[in-house]
Formats: C-alpha cells, structure tokens, sequence
C-alpha cells in the first residue's frame, strides 16, 4: 500500500541531506536514485530515519509507493536533465499529480515547463543554504499555481530555516519567479564573496597580514554590522590550519574560483531587463578572470606584479565601513533587479518578503536582511539605498568605500566589485550626468532623436540632420 506523503528523484549531497530533513520533520518519503545501490545505501545510512524513508528501485516503484495526488521534487542538475526526468516521469503518473523542481533551473526553462505541463502540475522552488541548509532547514523561494503551493506548503515549511517562528519559505509568483528569485540571490551572493575577497586581498597583500589575523577581523566584523553567514565562514577559511603543512590552509588553495552558472544568469537576465546590477556583474567578470591564471601570471611577468604594500594607508576600520557600504549598494541593486522582473513578467513579487526568506537558512543570510525587510515594507517602490535607515550608513561610509577604492587603485590592487559599488553610487547622486552626450552623438551618426531641457520636446535633432 502506497504510504509516502512524497516522493524524491536524485540522492546526491543536496537530494539526500533534503530528503532526510523531510524524514526528519515526520513526513514519510519515496526516494529514488538512477544508481540502485546509492538508494539503498541511503536508505540503510538513515539510522532512526530509515522508517520514514521508502527506496525504490524503479520510477514504477516510486510511484506506487506514494500516495495520490503525488508530488515528487527532482534534485537533479539543471537544464537537459530536468527535462528527461520529466519526460520517463510522465507517463507513470495521474491527472492532479505533481512534478516539483528544486534544483538551480534557469527561469525561463521554469515558465516553459510549466506551460508545457497539463494535467501534470510543474512547480519551481528556489533552495539555498548548501548541504546543511538542505538537511537543517533551508531558504524556499516558490513558483508556480498557487494551488499548488497551498498543497506542498505544510512540507516546505516544516522543513525550511526557521527566523524567530517564521519559516523561510514563500510563494513569491507564478511560472518560474521562486527560481528567478533564487538566480538574483546567487548574484548577491556572487557579489558578497567577491567584496569580501577583495577585502581579504587587500588585508594579505596590502598590509602584510597573515590568514589567521585576517581571520580573527572577520571573526570582529561578524559582531557589528556585517553579521551574517559569508563574514562567519570567511573567519573560519582564514582561520583554518592545514593537516599536510600545517600553515594556514588559505595560502594553499588555489585562486581560481569555480561557478554553475547563476551569476551569469543574473548578468544576463539584468541586460534584458535593463537593471543596473553593476556589483553583481564585476564579480562574474572576477570569477571569469580567476580562471585564466597562465595569463595573470604572464602580465604580471610582462609589467610587473600590482599589489603593492598600502603603507597605512587604509585602517581596518575603513574596510570594515567600505564593505557594509558595499554590501548595501549591493542589495539595492539586486531588490532593484527584482521589482524590474515583477513589472516586466507581471509577476506580483513581494520584495519584504523575498528579504523575510534570505532572513534565515540561504547563503547571503545576514543582520541587515530583517532591517532591509522593514525598509521594503516602509516603501517597496523606493530604492533600498534611499530607505532612511539604509541611507543614513551609506552616509557614514561612503567616504570610507571611496578611500579604500581610490588607495587600492594607485597601489595596484584589484578591487573591481566595490569599485562597481562606489560607480553606482556616484551616478545614482548625480541629477545630471552625462548621457547627453551620448544622446548627441547618436543622433548625429543616427539620427535617433534626443528630447530637450528647456521645452520637453522629444524626437529633436541637431542641425547635422539637415
């Protein structure tokens, strides 16, 4: 007899510490794996969970071990997989059954599936927080036919990070806005990693510090402002002792940075929506760049190495206020970003509560997530940066953002994504900039047209069109 309240497909590191929370808050649960032995395997390393947990070793058996109308959530990678799951999925399934994608699907996959989907529902979820966020209670961020949700909502709930008694998971719109709202928080997240790596660069090649000073600031900062997950775990890398050397296991990784794709995807999709996430897109730019190091290592042979000593140049005081500068210019964009898809897709995205579920569980989780959540409900139209509160930090450290960027150019230091933060910032204070220029030009190699100052009129020329 059917028993499962679930189903899952795919038990690797994210599938199975996810299925196990699920066993844990006391759901019964189908998995299956196209390895037979790792399905066993996993259901035998259950311990106290394994009777929660039914392993099948066919997409027949997994089925029939779940009882309708089913829901089976795939953790499978993204792109050609989801869609050849669905497709040996299908036809085994029934009228009002539901297939729940929970892996890093671009959104635009999302909204085909859905529509493609019929009598079978599709619905997209956004899942972050890593492994442990997965096996102790992630971020949820949901798509798809509200009826849907109300139905899985108990589950993901039950399961999701918990901030002061409210889960971290939300239905945040139709089609695929839960995974396009898991794409922009990868972007912060792209963003946030980078900042904080330049920060570190600059305390290491700058000012001499060794990694397990460096980390003991991180270990500072997590106390202030800039509590949150990234800083806690920067402490902990920096502080961390290799077992082969038994110097600090920082200076032995090697300095490419490897990605999946959701940074980019940010990029992208923020061109065609014609939202500014320059923060976002300088740390795709810096990921890309970590790669080519047989070409850093030639240029730096050709003209000499860059990073020079800062001579005191900067305090850690001024890092620390350059990064919360950062990290808010950052944020503003990407909530800028998210407004720009609700109004382009006709998504009703609610921006407090797309913070309420980064507040706990996700990767970016942070102190000021509950501050910006408070913000956003003050006024969600209005840029996050401009939110009195918010406003008023960039006002105490914009200074020190400008100093830390200004002495790492003249030192040769790279810092491209608070450099991105302190240039958006600088256009985003000035009333007028200097796009008339361009507008000019345009017009007279194109004759576009520019509207004017003085009258309002649009669609003018310069005396060149005659």
């Amino acid at each position: 007899m059917a028993q499962s309240e679930i189903g899952l497909i795919g038990l690797g590191t994210m599938g199975a510490a996810l299925a196990l929370n699920i066993a844990e808050k006391g759901f019964d649960i189908a998995v299956w794996n196209r390895t037979t032995e790792k399905t066993h395997a996993f259901a035998e390393g259950a311990g106290d969970l394994a009777p929660k947990i039914t392993p099948t070793e066919t997409l027949k058996d997994l089925v029939a071990a779940i009882r309708p109308p089913r829901a089976i959530i795939l953790m499978v990678p993204a792109g050609a997989p989801v869609d050849e799951q669905i497709e040996a999925l299908s036809p085994l399934l029934s009228p009002g059954d539901l297939i729940i994608d929970a892996g890093n699907a671009n959104f635009r996959d999302t909204n085909r599936r859905a529509a493609e989907a019929g009598e079978i529902g599709f619905f997209g979820i956004g899942v972050s927080g890593g492994e442990e966020g997965a096996r102790h209670g992630p971020s949820i961020m949901a798509g798809g036919d509200g009826e849907h949700w109300d139905r899985i909502a108990p589950i993901l709930k039950a399961i999701a990070a918990d901030f002061e008694g409210t889960p971290c998971a939300a239905f945040l719109g139709p089609e695929g806005a839960g995974h396009f709202v898991k794409t922009v928080h990868n972007g912060i997240e792209y963003a946030d990693m980078q900042m904080i790596a330049e920060v570190y660069g600059l305390m290491r090649d700058g000012m001499g510090m060794g990694a397990p000073a460096i980390g003991t600031v991180f270990d500072r900062w997590n106390e202030g402002r800039l509590r949150s997950y990234l800083i806690e775990i920067s402490g902990i890398v920096a502080g961390t002792q290799d077992t082969a050397t038994g110097g600090p296991l920082l200076d032995v990784i090697v300095d490419a940075a490897g990605q999946k794709g959701t940074g980019r995807w940010t990029a992208i999709e923020a061109q065609h929506l014609a939202a500014p996430v320059p923060v976002i897109e300088a740390a795709v730019v810096a990921r890309n760049l970590s790669a080519r190091r047989d070409a850093r290592a030639a240029a730096e042979d050709r003209f000499g190495k860059g990073p020079q000593p800062l001579d005191g140049a900067l305090s850690e005081d001024d890092l620390e206020r350059a990064l919360i500068a950062g990290k808010i210019l950052c944020y503003s964009q990407g909530f800028g970003m998210i407004a720009a898809a609700g109004a382009q897709f006709d998504w009703p995205l609610d921006l407090p509560e797309v913070a309420r579920v980064w507040r706990a569980g996700c990767i970016i989780r942070s102190a000021m997530l509950d501050d910006m959540a408070a913000a956003l409900s003050d006024d969600p139209s209005r840029e996050l940066m401009m939110a009195p509160h918010f406003a008023g930090i960039l006002t105490e450290t914009h200074d020190a953002l400008r100093r830390v960027v200004s002495t790492a150019a003249l030192k040769g230091h790279p810092v491209p994504a608070l450099s991105a933060g302190l240039a958006y910032f600088d256009a985003m204070r000035t009333a007028r900039g200097t796009a008339n220029m361009i507008q000019g030009q345009r017009d007279y190699f194109g004759l576009h047209g520019f509207a004017r100052l003085d009258d309002g009129k649009s669609g003018q020329h310069g005396p060149w069109a005659d």
